[in-house]
Parts: structure tokens; sequence; C-alpha cells
């Protein structure tokens, strides 16, 4: 249909968690979990430009708060990448809602099994910021998201988002 938008693949985006922190709420009704991001990746899907091969540097963090239902996550992410072949930062920052499925449940109490759990639970909006002008396109693009935990037990549990740019349909 005319007039609706349409998705470009654009990016992969891989994100080493740790353990969540549990700093609860004193105030609200539903507790804060922080995740920490302790490394990771973006690399561009062939033929997205600005092309980008980065990795996470410094530690990120997600600050998670869960429904009071207990059905769903809302996810609030901070990071900064740094290109393999520059030395240019740009900070990215996720929003979005995560579907707590059981085999979601089951990565965050630590007992999921080995393997990926499907892209159907977590979805996502990212935004950057950046000082560089190879980069500075990105600040005034819409990106969208669909991610899935990959767990190997004795390994640190990534998140894996396919990022796809917004466009004009």
């Amino acid at each position: 249909m005319s007039g609706f938008p349409t998705l470009q693949p654009a990016f992969t985006l891989q994100v080493t968690i740790d353990a969540p922190l549990g700093v609860g709420s004193a105030s609200r009704k539903n507790n804060l979990q922080v995740v920490p991001m302790t490394g990771g990746s973006v690399k561009s899907a062939p033929g997205f430009s600005p092309a980008l091969d980065a990795e996470f540097v410094g530690v990120g963090n997600d600050y998670i708060h869960a429904d009071a239902d207990g059905k769903h996550l809302r996810l609030d992410a901070h990071g900064v990448i740094k290109p393999k072949d520059s030395e240019d930062l740009i900070y990215l920052n996720y929003t979005g809602v995560g579907t707590l499925l059981p085999e979601v449940q089951a990565v965050f109490a630590g007992t999921a099994p080995d393997g990926s759990t499907p892209f159907n639970s977590v979805f996502t909006h990212i935004t950057f910021e950046t000082g560089s002008e190879r980069y500075k396109d990105l600040e005034s693009r819409v990106f969208v998201a669909q991610g899935r935990f990959n767990v190997e037990k004795g390994k640190p549990t990534v998140v894996e988002y396919r990022v796809s740019q917004v466009v004009q349909g």
C-alpha cells in the first residue's frame, strides 16, 4: 500500500550483557534492574551506507522496568561504539518493549538452555549521536530493531538485534 514506510536492513547489533543488578524502586510498583552491557559490536548490512564495523567501548547499561502485570519489560539502553578504522565515537540509545515469554524469563533467571530465542519478543527504536562528520547522517534517520538472546553455557549472554532503517515506501 502506498504511503506506508518500509524497512531497509541496516545493522546487526550484538551486545554482551552481564547479570542484572536488581536496584529496586521505593517509589514505583515496578522495580528497576540495571543490566551491564560489557561489550559487543555493530556491523552494517551489505550495501548499507555509511558502512560501519564498530565495537562497544567502556561499559554501557540497559535500564529495565518490568510492567506490574509481569508480561512486558521496558528497555532504555545506553552505550558508546568505536569504528575499527577510526577514532570516532558514536553514542547509541535504544528504547523498546520486550515480551516476557517463557524463553526470555529463562534467560533472565539463568536457566535458559544453549541456543537462541526467536526474534519475536524484543522490539526497539535506536538513535545515534556523534561528533563525526562521517557518521553524522545516522543522527537524522529512524531505526527500528527486533532482538533475541543468544545463550551459550560458560559464556556471557549476547543480545542480538537486527536493525533496519525506516525509509519511504
